[in-house]
């Protein structure tokens, strides 16, 4: 389950002796014909090389060893009447990207600049990997019931106080005063690297705010050649589409994954009710992604197959996919899924500092735990693979996988324990505000009196609305401030009479709004957080669930607001003192200078070049993708699906 690679999504399939024959996945896996088409790269060295310590030295020649062989036994399934590999051009793999380094932008999509770590790497096991590959199923399984408490909103508490052995075994490899491993600095030289232009598809599970990074990501690489589709949510298609990205449903309902969130904290049911909700989404979303990487578009008939995944760590089954296509997946994610030792799982409830790496490890075998069944179903109907045993070191875990983080190093610094498959690469912004137009009476409204105070939560639903609002009304009256409540999904701001320091709003973006604003307050979210962050506001969050708390405490220890404060225990006094803190002039001064730095970063352009460097060595020619001024139009498309069906009794095609 660590960073070892030892469980590639392919190891199974590569590593049995009498490897399973599968049968031919159907024509929605088939591949078109090889186009010609490819981008070139270049690497360019952005300081000396330097020694890499011994653990550096751990993960690139793992995963690469892992990446060959799984290439390689995808070209020898071709002979045994499997899906037919196409031609394969050779690339030099890179297992890291450089962080929080500033690139411009390049349109020209023939050609992409970027660096490279050519540091040769043994091939060395990780000492926890080691012992917690040693676990047996049942220890694992004796290892969740002995540490874990699940507590009556389904949040997860680590408790060590416990006896346990295996745990005992586990905490004896690092002392709690100080992380396990230092990695050295990659380095970079220069070198050229030959990348074709490939078919990728994004999955995305979530709110609007975690699918608004990807959507910036998914334009930057098609300015580089490639051809992305977004697959989300139904509830945000224009949005994606309205962006000049291709985009394809998942299932599950975000309003109904949110208030499913909300209501029990973290990813456990908090009781009978809830399991069937959140059986009915996951099985939802997980049956959608297949049909996400492989058919054609809904709306113009144009084929499409994945040659490459990028997902958020929620899309459960995303390395299921990758397995059967035999496609390289990286992972993309708001908030921290690697295990570390220098904080603990946002998920997860740990008191004691010496639980947080071991805080991933339990939530990642808990969620496995509760998803496994709809996997395997899901690996044997739908893709012709083998089940994962119950409590294989497979389960949920991304350690094994490249994986990039979207959120300033200045906040939260890349952990030293985290090696070279894992980036920080910076918030990815999509920069809506540029082309928003405001009501005339809401600038009217801003202009006419001080910046107000952005109060809004989002995506998230609220308990009691009127008693919400009315805790804010009488905060923002004790503190004589105005603000602009933000109705969100949640019914905020149900005000009955007109009051001259409020101002309700619908909809409008953070990135126009927030700069405008003396200080913001809202639930935690990665996205909205960035917003703030990045337009220089204090903040106050007031954490619903999930990863929202892990923020409120990120901007407590950077002096830019006060501690986060629970939906559930919001008052007027606390929200009160919350204000009257943001509002010191040290504390503003702190939030502008974070804000310089982050306008320093590219995080979508380090995104795309984490997302180069770490493709394997040998990638699959393209598939051909018709131009899009040759694509036929609907209309077009639909008396081809006619002829093609008038024509099968004839036996034609």
């Amino acid at each position: 389950m660590g960073s070892n690679g030892n469980d590639h999504p392919l190891k199974d399939y590569v590593e049995e002796k009498g490897l399973i024959r599968r049968k031919k996945l159907d024509k929605d896996l088939e591949q078109t014909d090889p186009i010609d088409q490819s981008i070139e790269v270049e690497y360019r060295s952005s300081e000396e090389e330097s020694n890499s310590s011994f653990f550096d030295k751990v993960e690139y020649q793992q995963s690469t060893t892992l990446r060959q062989s799984s290439v390689k036994e995808i070209s020898q399934s071709s002979k045994r009447g499997l899906t037919p590999s196409p031609p394969r051009r050779s690339l030099d793999h890179c297992p890291s990207a450089p962080v929080s380094t500033h690139r411009k932008p390049l349109v020209d999509d023939s050609e992409i600049r970027y660096s490279k770590s050519m540091t040769d790497k043994k091939k060395i096991q990780w000492p926890h990997d080691l012992k917690l590959n040693r676990l047996s199923e049942s220890e694992k399984k004796k290892l969740i019931v002995e540490l874990v408490r699940i507590q009556n909103d389904g949040t997860v508490e680590v408790d060590l106080n416990k006896n346990s052995p295996a745990a005992s075994e586990l905490l004896d490899l690092q002392p709690v005063e100080g992380p396990p491993i230092i990695f050295a600095d990659n380095s970079f030289s220069d070198s050229k690297k030959i990348i074709p232009r490939l078919q990728i598809c994004m999955l995305v599970v979530g709110t609007r705010g975690d699918v608004q990074p990807f959507l910036a990501i998914a334009k930057r690489l098609q300015e580089f050649g490639h051809r992305v589709r977004l697959a989300t949510h139904a509830n945000f298609s224009t949005f994606v589409r309205s962006a000049g990205v291709d985009f394809f449903p998942l299932g599950g309902d975000p309003r109904v994954l949110a208030g499913y969130m909300a209501r029990n904290k973290g990813l456990i049911p908090s009781g009978p009710g809830e399991i069937s909700i959140q059986r009915k989404q996951l099985k939802a979303i997980i049956e959608s992604l297949l049909p996400a990487c492989t058919q054609p578009d809904m709306e113009t008939g144009v084929p499409f197959r994945a040659q490459a995944i990028i997902a958020n760590p929620p899309a459960y089954g995303h390395a299921h996919v990758a397995e059967a296509l035999g496609v390289p997946l990286h992972i993309f994610f708001t908030m921290p899924w690697t295990p570390t030792y220098e904080f603990p799982h946002p998920l997860a409830r740990v008191p004691q500092s010496a639980g947080y790496w071991l805080s991933y490890i339990l939530v990642d075998l808990l969620i496995w735990w509760g998803i496994r069944s709809y996997i395997n179903d899901f690996r044997k109907r739908k893709l012709n693979l083998p089940p994962i045993a119950y409590f294989s070191t497979y389960n949920g875990s991304i350690s094994h996988l490249p994986t990039a983080y979207m959120w300033s190093p200045h906040l939260v610094p890349k952990p030293s324990d985290w090696g070279p498959l894992v980036d920080v690469v910076g918030y990815c912004f999509l920069n809506l505000g540029s082309k928003y137009q405001s009501h005339e009476d809401f600038v009217q409204w801003i202009q006419k009196g001080p910046a107000p105070i952005y109060i809004g939560f989002g995506s998230m639903p609220l308990d009691d609305p009127k008693k919400t609002t009315d805790i804010i009304l009488e905060a923002l009256e004790d503190t004589g401030q105005r603000g602009i409540l933000d109705r969100g999904w949640g019914g905020l701001g149900n005000v009955t009479e007109a009051r001259d320091n409020i101002f309700l709003l619908e909809d409008c973006p953070h990135d126009w709004l927030f700069p405008q604003c003396s200080a913001v307050v809202h639930h935690g979210g990665a996205g909205t957080t960035a917003t703030g962050l990045k337009a220089g506001c204090p903040t106050t969050i007031i954490p619903f669930f999930g990863d929202q708390l892990f923020w409120g405490d990120r901007i407590q220890e950077k002096e830019l607001g006060p501690a986060p404060i629970p939906i559930s225990q919001l008052s007027v006094e606390k929200l009160s003192n919350a204000i009257t803190f943001m509002l010191q002039p040290e504390v503003k001064s702190r939030a502008m200078e974070l804000a310089k730095l982050i306008e320093n970063e590219d995080g979508v352009a380090a995104a795309v070049d984490a997302f180069h460097q770490h493709l394997p060595a040998e990638l699959p020619l393209p598939t051909a993708t018709p131009e899009r001024d040759d694509d036929p139009n609907p209309l077009q498309w639909f008396f081809i699906q006619i002829g093609r069906w008038c024509c099968q009794p004839c036996g034609g095609v």
